[in-house]
């Protein structure tokens, strides 16, 4: 049975990591929300490590850089991990191979652009035209304000006819922007894959970002009990089910993505309808909470 928090104080001495969600969970694409915020910081005072892990297309570098224009303390974390980072790491491999057509908006190039320096010993990644692609690297829709996925529909049914892989870079399906609910990279991959195409994931609820994580953590030297670490956000999908797969106790934020499912104050879920809502998703979260706090 999942147990419902007031705040995340009532457990966090029980956990010496915590993998954080950001859009959603600690700012909701244009703020953050402060008592977010402030429940990170006084769990690093205690001791507590935080990762933040986002399904971001994009290096950790350039979330950073976002966060900070966003206000965020660092003191509210000691390490950010972003899809894009696992990403890149099948990318560089050449898991879809060399010649790539990036599928996405040219705020998401610094996938390609901003190279781990591990890249440097693999052959080069050469962004092409659609036509003479060997893959597809997509992290979203050109415009995710006023396009859909099937408006990518007959580009996608060529590129299924002619057996190219898809490198998803975002497993999320949509996200919030303030109060606009916005298409992800991920609900491209997935009308690709009904189509009868391939598509790779990289990040959660996939193992290799998880991994990514706790090797930056360690990295670090952040010291941590696997059997210490708590997985936090607002994708029941991703955020809860990936966590859940890695063995991880989870807190469900219920006022982010799924806020209207559960009464009328997204504050304070209600536990009857939170039980019936989980049920139906097949997952069953450690905790829930209205709002990180």
């Amino acid at each position: 049975m999942t147990r419902i928090l007031s705040e995340f104080a009532e457990i966090s001495t029980d956990y010496d990591l915590a993998l954080v969600d950001l859009w959603g969970c600690l700012h909701n694409g244009r703020e953050v929300h402060a008592a977010a915020e402030q429940a990170l910081m006084t769990f690093r005072a205690g001791s507590g490590r935080v990762i933040l892990l986002t399904n971001a297309p994009r290096t950790w570098r350039t979330v950073q850089a976002r966060l900070d224009q966003m206000g965020l303390s660092h003191e509210a974390y000691d390490a950010i991990v972003t899809s894009g980072d696992a990403t890149q790491q099948a990318l560089f491999t050449g898991a879809v191979g060399r010649d790539v057509w990036h599928l996405g908006p040219q705020k998401d190039d610094d996938l390609f652009t901003d190279q781990p320096d591990w890249a440097a010993e693999h052959p080069p990644i050469t962004r092409v035209g659609f036509d003479v692609a060997e893959g597809i690297v997509c992290t979203g829709l050109l415009d995710d304000q006023t396009e859909k996925p099937d408006a990518y529909r007959g580009k996608l049914l060529s590129a299924k006819t002619r057996g190219l892989k898809m490198l998803c870079a975002n497993p999320d399906l949509v996200v919030d922007y303030g109060d606009t609910r916005l298409y992800c990279a991920g609900a491209l991959a997935q009308l690709y894959e009904e189509m009868g195409g391939e598509a790779l994931y990289f990040g959660k609820p996939h193992p290799p970002i998880y991994d990514l994580a706790l090797r930056v953590a360690a990295g670090k030297g952040l010291r941590f009990s696997t059997e210490r670490i708590i997985a936090i956000g607002d994708g029941i999908a991703t955020d809860i089910r990936g966590g859940q797969g890695e063995g991880f106790d989870t807190i469900f934020i219920t006022g982010g993505l799924a806020a209207g499912e559960f009464g009328d104050d997204p504050a304070r879920p209600d536990p009857a309808r939170l039980r019936e809502w989980c049920a139906r998703a097949d997952v069953t979260p450690s905790f829930a909470m209205g709002q990180l706090r």
